[in-house]
Order: structure tokens, then sequence, then C-alpha cells
């Protein structure tokens, strides 16, 4: 609903005190929405293309097809996005589907970095990734909260919810079961709200 690719029955959504119509996904991406979704390989990746280029995706999507960012531009939005989110590869022309899954969903995270989100939906971001990448893409989203930036963690992980969230809202078929704030964010309260529904 957020990211625009469901229609909503109601409710208002605002952008920097702004109210805005997400109904649909580039609109969500010229208000500054990024999604990594649950499942990459069918709605995050497009496997065939390089690593370069699913990572200027967004970017470009953002900018306008008929803006088209140079190719020096988008070797260095690569490198820097390569480097700085360890993304064990190659290079950066190496298609994105013999990646690893812990490095295929760190390039899905790289291509919303590089747009400069306002505000980043991250859908199960470490479902059905190894151990050292699981680590890994936890840090690079305690790092994103500590930077300011807005995120909204979409996760059937406890403990991982208890450790990185502000702010959780339990959530069944669209309805709101309860809210939790600060010190009231463990385990033991998240499974009080979702049992008490």
């Amino acid at each position: 609903l957020i990211f625009g690719i469901d229609q909503n029955d109601q409710g208002e959504a605002f952008v920097k005190g702004e109210q805005v119509n997400l109904s649909s996904p580039r609109k969500a991406i010229q208000y500054g929405f990024g999604l990594c979704p649950e499942d990459r390989k069918v709605e995050g990746i497009i496997g065939e293309l390089s690593v370069r280029e699913n990572i200027i995706l967004a970017l470009q999507a953002r900018m306008g097809w008929f803006n088209y960012l140079s190719r020096q531009k988008q070797d260095e939005l690569a490198t820097q996005m390569i480097e700085a989110l360890h993304i064990v590869t190659p290079d950066a022309e190496r298609p994105v589907k013999e990646l690893s899954g812990g490095n295929q969903q760190k390039v899905i995270l790289a291509r919303w970095l590089v747009s400069n989100p306002e505000f980043l939906i991250l859908d199960e971001p470490t479902r059905g990734i190894d151990v050292g990448a699981h680590a890994e893409i936890i840090q690079i989203i305690k790092r994103l909260a500590q930077e300011g930036k807005a995120m909204m963690i979409i996760s059937s992980e406890l403990a991982e919810i208890v450790d990185y969230s502000d702010r959780v809202v339990v959530l069944r078929d669209r309805k709101k079961l309860g809210e939790l704030e600060g010190n009231e964010i463990n385990e033991s309260t998240i499974m009080q709200a979702i049992a008490a529904n």
C-alpha cells in the first residue's frame, strides 16, 4: 500500500507535511520512497542485468529515463556502493544472478541508497541469506537508522525487531493489533499484542 503497488481504501499519506497520492510505485519513487521486497529473486533483482545496472535502476527511474545517467556516473555509483556495503562480486559488470543471496540483497539495498530515499521499506530483509550476510545486513540497517534514515521494517524475526526498532506496530490483514514504543518493545509484549486479538 505505502509503495503504491496496492490501492488503499482509506487513510492519507504525507511527505514532509504535504499530503501525497501514492497511487503507483512510480509516484512513490518520485516522492522518495524505496522498497526492498520480500522475494528478492522475483520482485527485487533483475538477474540478467549486471550489478551496476541493478544498482542504478531506482535513481534512473527517479531522475527520469530521458535524463540518462552517464556511464561514468553509473560506474562511480556502483563502485561506491560495492565498497560501502561490502558486496562480494568480481566486478560491477557481473550478472547479479551469479551473486550469493546475501550479496543480491545488498545490491537491492544499494539500489535504493544511491537514490537517497526519504523513506525505505524493508520487507523481510534477512530472509534466506547466510549467517555472515545476515549480520552484515543488520549492521547496515542499524547504521542507516543512526544516520537518521526513516525506515519501516517488515519482519517475522522478533529478536531482530526488538534489536533495532524505535516503534513496533503489530498488523494482521491490514488491521493494527497494537503499537509499542521505546522500553515497551520486547518479544513478550509483541507476542501479547499478537495473541490478544
